[in-house]
């Protein structure tokens, strides 16, 4: 036998650390899931050039010129018309709401202009506060309207020919298609939650490997309140992180805010405390301090991808927005972007807020039933 290399001695290592790998269940489905994962998303759901955007319609008259019209957009594959009769205020509610990226007007008009020769107008909101989401859709809006006026106009002999239209497009929210509007409150949540979810879920798993946790199980208190003892004090990291992002946003990039102040804090105070207590509930499962941030990576790759921090988030296959819905990320992204880009109150945000507290609840309760009074 070899003084400086055996065979032997070196499968006895290979053997002893393929039963060790096996062992380590987390770090093995971490190096089978996260390759699976990316192609997942990466190959299927991601989009950066979005398709069947939804759009409402607000037409008082829709004779043969807006159907046409109306058709023609459709075809593009852009834009997917989910409200077809909307009225002026409830267009106006949707697109707040984020609803639809669009809202098409077509005034009562619009068919006698193109009959008499005169210029028609149409105007089209678009949802700017992600600038690459509408940028497609509008770019074809000249050439698609031509053809189907010339089209429809084509049909029926005796109408005069069209001079041509006008189509407006209102860039609300963000006229000027800055990417940091859009960034940079979504770069809150990202922040958050990377800090948040990694620091709860590494102090528990700290306990057991210094040797504290005996002292800590043996103390009179309840899971609860061990729980509330852990996670209450990284809220004090988390308003030192939003004020520092708040006030770059104002100070360094300009971004608007436009809504209550209030709103805002109401929405980070929920999101956090549902950070926090994932975090908890990750150090319930994890043995050790890198399983703990393993499994937090593992939970913050598809949240950033597929809560249209990244990649637009219409520009996605349908099932991949659903399972979007299961991240909080996603609807804070949506309550902030809200609030600070559009002015929304409380009762716009009211779902993404509710969505938010129901993740704090559910995360809690799970992590209260997974908490062990011992180390076994």
């Amino acid at each position: 036998m070899s003084r400086f290399f055996s065979f032997t001695r070196l499968a006895a290592l290979l053997v002893k650390e393929s039963i060790q790998m096996r062992r380590d269940r987390v770090t093995f489905a971490m190096m089978i899931g996260v390759p699976l994962l990316q192609l997942m998303l990466f190959g299927f759901a991601i989009n950066t050039d979005p398709k069947g955007l939804p759009a409402a319609l607000v037409a008082p008259t829709q004779d043969r010129f807006t159907r046409a019209m109306i058709s023609a957009l459709e075809l593009t594959g852009y834009y997917r018309f989910v409200a077809p009769d909307a009225s002026a205020p409830l267009a106006e509610e949707m697109i707040a709401r984020g609803d639809v990226a669009f809202v098409v007007t077509v005034p009562s008009d619009f068919g006698r202009r193109i009959e008499r020769g005169d210029r028609a107008r149409i105007l089209i909101e678009a949802d700017a506060t992600d600038p690459s989401v509408a940028s497609g859709a509008i770019s074809t809006l000249s050439t698609v309207a031509a053809s189907a006026l010339r089209r429809e106009a084509g049909l029926d002999a005796t109408a005069p020919p069209g001079n041509g239209i006008d189509i407006t497009v209102h860039r609300r929210y963000n006229p000027e298609g800055i990417t940091q509007y859009n960034i940079v409150p979504g770069l809150l949540g990202v922040i958050l939650q990377l800090t948040m979810v990694m620091m709860t879920a590494m102090a528990l798993i700290r306990e057991t490997e210094r040797g504290t946790m005996e002292n800590l199980l043996s103390m009179p208190a309840t899971p609860l309140e061990i729980m509330l003892g852990k996670v209450v004090p990284y809220f004090a990291v988390g308003a030192v992180q939003v004020a520092v992002v708040l006030v770059s946003a104002k100070l360094v990039f300009d971004v608007p805010f436009v809504g209550a102040v209030h709103v805002v804090l109401a929405g980070i105070f929920v999101f956090v405390l549902a950070l926090v207590i994932l975090g908890y509930l990750i150090s319930t499962v994890s043995r050790t301090q890198m399983q703990a941030m393993q499994l937090t990576f593992f939970f913050f790759l598809p949240s950033l991808l597929l809560s249209g921090f990244m990649f637009p988030y219409r520009g996605m296959p349908p099932w991949a927005q659903v399972l979007g819905e299961i991240f909080p990320l996603t609807h804070f992204l949506r309550l902030i972007r809200s609030v600070m880009l559009k002015g929304a109150d409380a009762t716009t945000v009211a779902g993404s807020f509710s969505a938010l507290t129901l993740f704090a609840i559910g995360l809690a309760l799970l992590a209260l039933l997974r908490f062990r009074r011992t180390l076994d």
